[in-house]
């Protein structure tokens, strides 16, 4: 017999005639596995590759190329959608901004602003305000709306009377010695009642 053949393990087929040189080649390409079986010249019997005396070395030494894996080849697609998000949250706070300038009148914050507290006059007092008046009288509060005697309950549609019949969206609240809660009460109903501003009267 000349030459060597090559089979795969225990199979009735076999490769004829090559040399010992294609067979190197072959384990080294990872063409050849270290079971398929070889039987060269003089050789009486099928040896595996990984036993035979001729090439048990050469398949001790090759290592087989690092499988790649399927997953290492897919793109991670997490930190795109991660940014996609940001990016998205972003655009719609901006959009939403953008269309409440649009909506809203804004302040011109470019103009002084006066220190101090507002000063109205007496005649702006008659003419465009209503004037809230509340008093400690035997330890409760006595609230008048234009010289009007309200209980707390009726405040606020007492105001809202006062605002249809005059139309004066502001209150002049004169108040003395009475406790703070009192003050938001009335403070609150003036702004449930439609007002928009309300001053505080001073005392000299």
């Amino acid at each position: 017999m000349t030459g060597w053949r090559i089979r795969h393990e225990g199979s009735p087929h076999s490769i004829d005639h090559v040399t010992f040189d294609d067979i190197v080649e072959g384990i080294q390409d990872g063409l050849l596995d270290p079971t398929d079986e070889v039987m060269g010249p003089g050789d009486s019997e099928w040896q595996p590759l990984e036993s035979h005396p001729h090439f048990a070395d050469i398949v001790a030494d090759w290592q087989p190329p690092p499988r790649r894996d399927d997953d290492e080849m897919r793109l991670d697609m997490n930190p795109l959608i991660d940014v996609a998000l940001v990016l998205l949250i972003f655009f719609i706070l901006t959009t939403s901004y953008a269309s409440l300038q649009r909506v809203l009148a804004m302040p011109d914050t470019t103009k002084k602003q006066p220190e101090g507290p507002v000063v109205v006059t007496q005649e702006r007092v008659k003419q465009f305000t209503i004037r809230i008046r509340v008093r400690q009288v035997d330890g409760k509060p006595v609230i008048r709306v234009e010289d009007e005697v309200v209980s707390p309950e009726n405040l606020l549609p007492t105001i809202q009377r006062y605002v249809r019949q005059t139309n004066r969206t502001e209150v002049v609240l004169d108040v003395e010695d009475v406790d703070w809660g009192t003050v938001v009460m009335v403070q609150d109903a003036a702004k449930g009642a439609g007002v928009q501003r309300a001053y505080f009267l001073a005392k000299h």
